[in-house]
C-alpha cells in the first residue's frame, strides 16, 4: 500500500486541489479524481480498494481506472511524495 509522505498537505477546491510539500515547498494541481484517490490513500485505503471506489463514484471501468491511479502512484512517487520513495532517497544519501 502506499504511503502519502506525511509533509504533503491537500487542499480542496470545486474543481479539484492542490498539494504542497512543506519539505520542499512543491505545489501540484490535482483534478477531482486526483484529489479523490489521495484522500482514500490518506484513509489507509489499499491500491485494489482505490480502484473499486473510484471506479464506481466516476462511472469508469475497474480496468481504466486501475490504470490511471497506477500512473497517478507512479507520478506521486518520481515527484518524492510518497514516504517509501522518501526513505529509499534518504537511505541512498547515507
Amino acid at each position: 500500500m502506499p504511503n502519502i509522505s506525511s509533509s504533503i498537505r491537500l487542499t480542496k477546491g470545486q474543481d479539484g486541489g492542490v498539494l504542497l510539500d512543506v519539505d520542499r515547498g512543491a505545489m501540484f494541481t490535482l483534478n477531482s479524481v486526483g484529489v479523490r484517490i489521495l484522500e482514500l490513500l490518506q484513509k489507509g485505503q489499499t491500491t485494489p480498494s482505490v480502484v473499486s471506489q473510484i471506479s464506481n463514484e466516476f462511472g469508469a471501468s475497474e480496468r481504466e481506472v486501475k490504470g490511471d491511479v497506477d500512473d497517478f502512484l507512479r507520478l506521486l512517487g518520481e515527484q518524492r511524495l510518497l514516504e517509501d520513495q522518501r526513505r529509499a532517497d534518504r537511505d541512498a544519501k547515507l
